[in-house]
């Protein structure tokens, strides 16, 4: 009796979609860095990744959304292979070479073609396109600010911040000159720029007295 062949493998659907919502991710921050937001639609983000629109709207109900969860997984794979773990404030007790080493690290993620790009384009829509502006804040900005409330209220506990000091306000002191500067082009970013930020932030620029 002849051998049976084998049945055919039933091709993998989820190894499918992944390989489509990928592309998808792919197209979607390219199409922004390269003809801005206003231009990027999900007609052109479905041609660049080769699948049908109707793909991506059966996953996304906006352009907007895909661009979000599209930049998110990109901070996130910056992260891994950075060898970081994403949105992580270290503990050593000591302040303020906390904050140094989570800001030198941003720079070095702002300084990153790969996010530098397609943040830009994102943030800078988002202050004229307030659905997109809601969203950047909500998504992005948001957990990130969340942990940097967290360390400076660990500190107020160990005594190294002031206890009226309002965690929310006094994080801007050090992670807004740095927004701005990367965003408006106002100056370099460098490790040694928010280094020098940290220590305006926690120890002012008025003289210290004489010991």
């Amino acid at each position: 009796m002849p051998a049976r062949e084998p049945a055919p493998t039933a091709p993998n659907a989820g190894r499918r979609s992944e390989r489509s919502r990928r592309a998808i991710y792919d197209a979607a921050l390219a199409l922004v860095v390269e003809v801005g937001y206003p231009r990027t639609t999900i007609e052109g983000i479905a041609a660049r990744a080769g699948v049908g629109k109707q793909t991506i709207y059966r996953w996304w109900p906006s352009k907007a959304e895909v661009l979000m969860e599209a930049f998110l997984d990109l901070a996130e794979r910056t992260a891994r292979e950075a060898g970081e773990q994403p949105y992580a404030i270290p503990d050593t007790g000591d302040l303020a070479a906390d904050l140094k080493a989570v800001l030198r690290a941003t720079v070095d993620e702002l300084r990153n073609p790969r996010f530098d790009a397609p943040s830009r384009a994102l943030a800078a829509e988002g202050l004229v396109d307030e659905e997109l502006g809601r969203q950047y804040v909500a998504k992005l900005l948001e957990p990130s600010l969340r942990l940097y409330v967290e360390r400076l209220r660990s500190a107020q506990d160990a005594g190294q911040v002031r206890p009226d000091v309002d965690p929310r306000i006094a994080l801007e002191l050090f992670v807004s000159p740095l927004a701005q500067r990367w965003l408006q082009y106002t100056g370099p970013i460098s490790h040694d720029y928010t280094d020098t930020l940290v220590d305006y932030a926690l120890y002012g620029i008025a003289p210290r007295p004489k010991a």
